[in-house]
């Protein structure tokens, strides 16, 4: 059974609902394991006031028993202390790069808080307690997820990943800002506290991490099996992402091709990558290197200096409204994409070695991986 979930909620509403469809039974998960997601969702910089006044507690509501998967869905739901009674004033100024303008001519709202509760970000805390369930599929599978932040505007950290994937995340959590080096962390530590004091929002990039993949997950014969295109697609539809490469990415489109694809070499008694350039994915299957994903994150649309705006009510120009918003979410965005990711390639991963429990995929993972 595929990997399937579905998340409701709004921003200021009761909670946060999320259901997870397709793991496995045997599978040793505790609330701990997405509680730990949670919170780390939270970190970095720049920040609102609502990180601090939401603790995010996460109550599993069924598909656990005695600290084991079931096989049935898995459901969560997420309270939020900051919610309202939908007695506020309506709003009729949409914010410039937000969903408001938008939704409301989709739906026909003249209100748009009927767009922003929805649209608003506070909605990954559920993907993102759910992705931690996939998270610990992997890990038991021998697979490791993991994130860094490689830019916030114009400050951003070259240095090449110089650590196991396993350590990555405890190496970016200490930082501020999730960067890996000490240097760039200040600079964009500095970006973000001079975005703040002028009122505006930045954005930047931020990488994705995944080792032990074992080679052939996704698919080359049907188009939306690609591995690739589901990862990227999973990415681009968290909230604020422009952008998303695999490997070189955009910059594969430059040098020739000598200096671009991975070369072949024997290793061991069998054929072995002698670079990784294309990311860990050929063809849109998983090559068995390292997976590197890389997305590009816009600044955040609400600023305290707002810019121009209309009033759909009066039909005349207005600024756009100041409500609590971040300076920056690029910390938190890589965070949530990881476990994002994670419920893609559990998927896949699912995909290739069938079975209802962990006692059959196991076995069947070990097999393939010979």
């Amino acid at each position: 059974m595929p990997l399937r979930f579905l998340t409701a909620g709004e921003s200021h509403g009761p909670a946060l609902v999320g259901i997870l469809e397709g793991l496995p039974a045997g599978l040793e998960l505790s609330p701990a394991d997405l509680q730990k997601e949670l919170s780390r969702r939270k970190l970095g910089l720049g920040r609102s006031s609502r990180q601090g006044l939401e603790t995010d507690r996460v109550e599993v509501l069924a598909g656990l028993r005695r600290g084991r998967t079931l096989g049935s869905p898995l459901a969560v739901r997420i309270p939020n202390r900051d919610h309202g009674d939908g007695r506020e004033a309506p709003l009729t100024v949409p914010r410039p790069g937000h969903a408001d303008l938008a939704g409301a001519r989709k739906y026909g709202f003249t209100d748009l808080r009927d767009v922003m509760e929805r649209a608003s970000a506070r909605e990954t805390a559920a993907r993102t307690a759910l992705g931690a369930a996939a998270k610990r599929l992997l890990e038991e599978c021998g697979v490791c997820v993991a994130s860094r932040v490689v830019a916030i505007g114009l400050a951003d950290d070259l240095t090449r990943l110089s650590c196991p994937v396993s350590r990555l995340n405890a190496l970016a959590d200490a930082s501020p800002v999730r960067a890996t080096d000490r240097a760039a962390s200040l600079r964009m530590v500095r970006a973000v506290e001079r975005a703040g004091r002028a009122g505006d929002t930045l954005g930047g990039i931020f990488e994705v991490w995944a080792e032990g993949l074992p080679a052939g997950l996704g698919s080359y014969a049907h188009w939306d099996r690609r591995l690739d295109g589901r990862l990227a697609g999973a990415l681009m539809a968290l909230n604020g992402i422009k952008g998303v490469d695999i490997g070189l990415g955009f910059a594969a489109a430059v040098p020739p091709g000598s200096k671009v694809l991975d070369a072949y070499t024997w290793k061991d008694g069998a054929p072995a990558y002698r670079s990784n350039r294309s990311g860990g994915i050929d063809g849109g299957m998983t090559t068995g290197e390292p997976l590197l994903l890389r997305a590009a994150m816009k600044p955040l649309p609400t600023l305290r200096k707002p810019l121009p705006s209309v009033d759909l009510k009066t039909g005349r120009a207005a600024p756009a409204p100041v409500l609590r918003s971040d300076v920056c979410a690029v910390p938190a965005a890589a965070v949530i994409a990881e476990s994002l990711a994670a419920l893609v390639l559990a998927d896949a991963l699912l995909e290739k070695t069938g079975g209802d429990s962990m006692r059959e995929i196991l076995p069947r993972l070990s097999a393939l991986r010979k």
